[in-house]
This record gives structure tokens, sequence and C-alpha cells, in this order.
């Protein structure tokens, strides 16, 4: 029976891949799953395994009770992920994070999955779209996905997210801002659909600070690119804001950090010099983004830095900024609730090309793929995991939740998630306590989910 139903192919092998053909075996459903190398290679890998790692060897924080990250690790677990399994098994010591010798946990993902009759593994290049008669595709292929199948998805998508620097603006908890000296306004008061004409937090500079921070920026460290990063071209559109800087001291006044059209109300009879402002993130507003500060200074140089201007003294950052080649679709404008395609649903996108950031929060978005394409083709309906979890916090994010206009790639963090339920008698919680409520929040509300989707799976049979 198994034989007479029709594949679902995935194109990557990477992390994402690889968690999705896993997650369709275990619903009995068979996989095609194409990796083009070692037939074309990549300026990043340098092997044909599976799940190769390229870059760092950590899955970060494994904390599932004070870190999202580490709830992320948990909830994968339970929902039977191939990756968290080789990553335990293959452990090496790192204090609280979940580090792997790279290639014990290349080679059992990939063993995995060779001897694994339902799946087909097809070591070739997948060059365009792939043809109509394949009529339910994850398309997996990561920030290093090659030429000929980036401009396809660009000419299918319409979208310009493509082939460029991914130039990242850091992303500022807003219970961390200092409202003493930071206030809501937009520029001339304008209002937006549904806003206020208070949809920006600004942050007064005079003159001495505003010459210091620029001093710092073009003198604090950067990080180097890769050998194979060398040769990528800036967006000219998205500059990292030390470039700018450099082109002369008055170059961020008239710029992202221009004053003009605001008015301090802590100190309304004085003009500032300049004025940094964050814009709203996510839709339940405990995000905020730095407007124009994409940056390739290194993660010390940021923090120091930019706690420096006023209001961020205390700052604590959801994401730092960044600057690596990447290759990425605009997930809240093409994608729906399951991954699909809006203008061609039998594509799904999993991975890093989603708009996630990192190994764990790529194999995620992959398991759910993977989850999503087998109830499809069952011809299940599939509930979205809550948004109170990890994996529901993720996928919300990249389907909706995130910006689309200022769409950057984004790690797993509480602030994607609803804030938890204040105790009664309590004014709020913090610190510990409130990580704490987060995690235990979201691992009961997956196992519900997971009770559901086991008597739904039932009651289908």
């Amino acid at each position: 029976m198994i034989n007479q139903i029709s594949p679902i192919h995935i194109i990557g092998g990477g992390l994402a891949g690889s968690e999705a053909a896993w997650q369709i075996t275990r619903a009995k459903l068979p996989v095609v799953l194409h990796e083009m190398r070692p037939e074309r290679g990549t300026d990043a890998h340098n092997t044909d395994g599976l799940a190769e790692l390229v870059c760092s060897n950590s899955f970060r924080s494994d904390d599932s009770t004070a870190n999202a990250v580490g709830v992320l690790h948990e909830e994968m677990r339970r929902c039977g992920s191939l990756i968290l399994a080789a990553g335990d098994a293959h452990k090496v010591p790192a204090g609280g994070a979940l580090a792997v010798d790279r290639d014990g946990f290349s080679r059992a993902v990939t063993e995995a999955l060779e001897q694994e009759p339902l799946v087909t593994i097809e070591r070739g290049e997948v060059v365009g779209i792939p043809p109509k008669d394949w009529d339910s595709v994850i398309i997996a292929t990561g920030p290093l996905t090659s030429p000929r199948l980036s401009k396809a998805i660009l000419d299918l998508t319409g979208e310009d997210a493509l082939a460029f620097f991914d130039a990242i603006a850091p992303i500022i908890y807003r219970d961390s801002i200092n409202f003493d000296k930071a206030w809501f306004q937009s520029r001339y008061d304008k209002t937006s659909d549904g806003g206020d004409g208070k949809d920006y937090v600004n942050l007064p500079l005079d003159n001495a600070q505003y010459l210091a921070f620029i001093d710092a920026l073009i003198t604090g460290k950067k990080t180097d690119f890769k050998e194979w990063e060398e040769n990528t071209p800036y967006f000219e559109g998205c500059l990292p804001i030390e470039v700018m800087a450099a082109r002369g001291p008055e170059t961020l006044r008239y710029g992202p950090m221009k004053p003009v059209g605001l008015t301090n109300p802590h100190n309304p009879t004085v003009k500032d010099h300049a004025i940094v402002q964050l814009r709203q993130d996510n839709a339940l507003g405990t995000l905020f983004n730095m407007v124009g500060f994409q940056t390739k200074l290194t993660y010390g140089e940021q923090t120091r830095i930019f706690r420096t201007i006023p209001g961020l003294e205390n700052a604590r950052f959801a994401r730092l900024g960044g600057l690596h080649r990447n290759t990425f679709i605009n997930s809240p404008r093409l994608l729906d609730e399951y991954l699909r395609l809006r203008s061609a649903p039998r594509l799904r996108f999993a991975g890093q090309i989603t708009g996630v950031e990192g190994y764990v929060e790529s194999a995620a978005i992959g398991l759910l793929a993977g989850r999503f394409a087998a109830a499809e083709r069952k011809g299940q309906k599939m509930k979205a995991p809550p948004i109170t979890t990890g994996l529901g916090a993720l996928l919300g994010h990249i389907t909706g939740g995130a910006d689309a206009d200022t769409f950057q790639p984004m790690n797993v963090n509480f602030g994607l998630f609803p804030p938890p339920p204040i105790p009664e008698g309590k004014r709020k919680i913090k610190g510990r306590e409130r990580k704490l409520a987060y995690a235990t929040r979201a691992l009961n509300d997956l196992e519900r989910w997971l009770s559901g989707m086991l008597h739904t799976q039932g009651a289908a049979e």
C-alpha cells in the first residue's frame, strides 16, 4: 500500500530537511530527500554528510527551565526529533549548553536516514522549481541555496530578499528600556494604520554623546568575513551603521539618527542633537528593533557601545546585529500558517530559508514542515502548535507575527512568546521566576497539543 503513495519530496539535506524527512517517515509515508552534495559542493561544507554543521558545534543552552532555546530542545525531544536525538547521543562537555561532536552527529543523522526504508536519498542539484507532479515539496536549502534555485525562488515569489549580505539590526526587550529618558512618539506625530502617533521609542543624544558614539562605532572591533563571503556585495539600502558613520560625522544625523519632528517630553525646551529610534518588531509589542542599526560590530562591542545610548544603559538584547551572506524569503508575506507558499501551496519552506536563525530553530521548522506535509498527505487537519510554545512562537513569528517590511532572521527567545500570566496577589514577575513561568507553560501546552494530535490521528485511523 505504501508503495502506491506518492512520496513527499524534500530539497536540502541539512538539519531542517533531515528532520522533516524523519518526521514524515514516523507517519509511515515515503520521502525522497534531494541533496546536491557531493555532485555540487558549497563554499562552506566540507563533507557530503547530511546535517553537516558548517559553523559552531553548539546548539546553545539546554536549560529547559530558564532559556527559550532550551525549552525548544525539550519540545523537540518530546516530538521525537532526530536532530535532538543525534545531538544528545554525540554531546561533548559544554557547561549548560548542548554542544556536539560534529562528525559523529552528522554521521548519526545520515545513517538513520540511509537505513530508513521509507527514505530515498537522491544526490544531485534541483536547479529550479520542481515539476508539478511533485505535488508535495519541502524546500529546505538553507542560507547557501544554490544560485539557480535561488533565482527560481526569486522569480516565483517576486521578493528581493535573496543574494545580499544579511545586515541585521539588534532587537531589544521593551521591558529593559529606561523610559525615564526614552519616550514614545512618531516623527511629526504621523500615524500608521492602527497607530496613535506614538509608534517609535525615541532615545536622545546631546552633541558630546553623539560624537563619542560616532567615534565608538568607527573604532569598535568588527567581525571578519569568511573567505566565501568576501565578494558578496552590501545592499546599499541596508548599510552597516559603522559604514555610514565612516562617511562623515554628520551622516547619521541626516539618516537614521535625525532629530527632526520629535519633542523630548523629559526636556521639551532643549533641541536634541541626535535621536535613535526603536520600532516595534513583533505583534505582542515585547520586542523593539533599532532602526537603521544593522552592524558588523562584534557582539561584545555592540553590547558595550549601544548601552552608552541614553535609555539603553541596562538594555537586554533578544538579538544582536550581524552581517553575513544569507538566503531567506519574506515568510510573513509569502507563507501561510502551515509553511505553504500562498501562491503555490504544493511548496512548503523549512529551515533557515524561512527566516529563522540557528541550528535548532532550523530543525524545529523542519519538524513542523514534515508533520504538516504528512498530515496533509493523509487528509488530516493538523492544528499549529500553540504560540505559547517554542515551536508555536517561532512558527507564529515567521508566518505573521513579524513585520513583513522589516523582516530579518531571528533566534527563538521569550520575546516571541505571549507574556506569562501573573500569579494572583502579585503585580509582576521577573527574572528567573518569569523565565520559569514561560518554560512551564510552554511544555504543558506542548503536551496538550501532542495529546490532541494523537486523539485526532486515532479517530482518523
